[in-house]
């Protein structure tokens, strides 16, 4: 009966550990949709190899950064390498909102739709991950649908986990 009545108990622990793990999961997950407008402040085109659309090519922007009913609710910033003719480029930019910032990096093609990492982010977006699909509307405006997530400490308020080990350990200096 003892072995009987432990395996019980065992599954109970082990039931209430699967209960923690779940409850302590991460929010979930977050959409945002905006619009880059490049119709006005278009890209700028810097051409660095061979004349015309060649590897190595610049692209460099800062243009505003719309909802989808066309409000500006930021600036779209960044740059971006040519690594395939006719294919895509690898990009780095910033969408600069009201409470923050969100870095994206990865590959854009020049047509479809592009899947880029969400790098990081600044306020309101502190310990953003996620990923954002990109499309080239073909009129001057890029669709910016990002899905993420924010991990949060016991106050609420967002952190990194860099920030998080900061919180919990003293920093030492080998100065002392």
């Amino acid at each position: 009966m003892i072995g009987k009545d432990m395996e019980d108990v065992f599954f109970l622990i082990l039931f209430a550990c699967f209960l923690g793990i779940t409850s302590c999961s991460r929010q979930t997950t977050q959409k945002l949709e905006t619009i880059a407008d490049a119709r006005i402040h278009k890209a700028e085109f810097i051409d660095l190899g061979e004349p015309g659309d060649s590897v190595g090519d610049i692209l460099t922007f800062d243009q505003p950064l719309l909802n989808p009913k066309g409000k500006k609710i930021g600036n779209n910033s960044g740059a971006c390498i040519r690594t395939r003719v006719g294919h895509s480029f690898q990009c780095q930019w910033t969408l600069s909102l009201k409470n923050g910032s969100i870095q994206v990096a990865g590959r854009e093609f020049d047509q479809g739709k592009s899947e880029i990492a969400i790098v990081g982010g600044t306020g309101q977006y502190a310990g953003i991950s996620g990923y954002m699909e990109s499309v080239n509307n073909g009129d001057g405006t890029f669709s910016q649908t990002l899905y993420y997530r924010l991990d949060k400490n016991g106050s609420g308020k967002t952190e990194s986990a860099f920030q998080t080990e900061l919180r919990k350990k003293p920093v030492e200096s080998k100065n002392q």
